[in-house]
């Protein structure tokens, strides 16, 4: 259903918006619309099978003094100066039902995990066009499931490039994000731990430890129009050297993951606000 209201909408509401005067270097403090995103992600770090989703999007921007949520994600800013910030952050896994995963055969369904917690983000360098940011993620996890339950705690401090480019890709923003992850026992049990219930002649049972589980790079681009918004990404994913890397639910030590989105601004605020807010 929510495919055709998309679908139906999209004739509509690709046409420019009408907008007030526009004062140079100003957005609006907020913006509402509907897309559709294609997603190709791993089941879990690890596997060595994959999701393809085709799914409706929501598209909001608010550029709010204390909550944000942009192409950087939604987080409340508790902290701002010229170089450092700090916020809390937002990040959140699919589900993966194991009767479609042959390695987690037999053992309970992974719920959807919600994250969240505070970040710290230290600008190392900056230009016109241009930001190098060190950014200090923590965070706490809990599975979505009938009774929601806590599952761990995860970091993962990056670097991340931010230019606007130039040229024939005028208009278009890049993102270059990489960095190390690390997990608790709990948190990497949620993924890779096999109780002894489940263990059969070619999966033992298992239990991971905490430590370090890897890294990813990220590259994005976006661009935004006066009616709409386009993103793709394109992540790449290692274990090599995590502290679960032998866990018989491994099945693969490099995954990739890619999506693209397009979306239709609906509706925006009249109230104009710097752009960098």
């Amino acid at each position: 259903m929510a495919l055709w209201i998309v679908l139906g909408a999209a004739p509509a509401i690709a046409q420019p918006l009408a907008a007030p005067e526009v004062v140079p270097g100003t957005a609006p403090l907020w913006e509402l619309g509907i897309g559709l995103g294609a997603l190709r992600l791993p089941h879990y770090r690890g596997s060595d099978q994959a999701h393809t989703w085709l799914l409706p999007i929501p598209y909001v921007v608010y550029r709010g003094n204390f909550i944000k949520a942009d192409r950087e994600g939604t987080r409340a800013v508790l902290f701002n100066t010229e170089r450092v910030d700090f916020d809390l952050s937002l990040s959140a896994s699919a589900p993966t039902r194991s009767s479609d995963n042959r390695a987690r055969a037999g053992m309970p369904d992974l719920a959807p995990t919600l994250e969240f917690g505070p970040n710290l983000n230290l600008t190392l360098a900056r230009g016109l066009d241009w930001k190098f940011d060190l950014r200090l993620p923590v965070r706490a996890a809990f599975a979505l499931e009938r009774h929601a339950h806590g599952a761990g705690f995860s970091a993962a401090p990056n670097l991340n490039l931010d230019l606007r480019l130039s040229g024939w890709l005028s208009g278009w923003n890049l993102g270059l994000q990489g960095g190390a992850l690390f997990g608790d026992r709990r948190r990497h049990g949620y993924f890779y731990d096999v109780e002894p219930t489940y263990a059969t002649a070619t999966r033992p049972a298992y239990g991971a430890r905490a430590g370090f589980a890897g890294w990813d790079a990220t590259l994005a681009l976006s661009k935004r129009t006066d009616s709409g918004w386009t993103g793709i990404f394109v992540r790449g994913d290692s274990l090599a050297g995590a502290r679960f890397i032998d866990s018989p639910l491994v099945k693969s030590r490099n995954n990739w993951s890619a999506g693209i989105a397009m979306a239709w601004v609906l509706k925006s605020s009249e109230q104009r606000v710097p752009a960098g807010n």
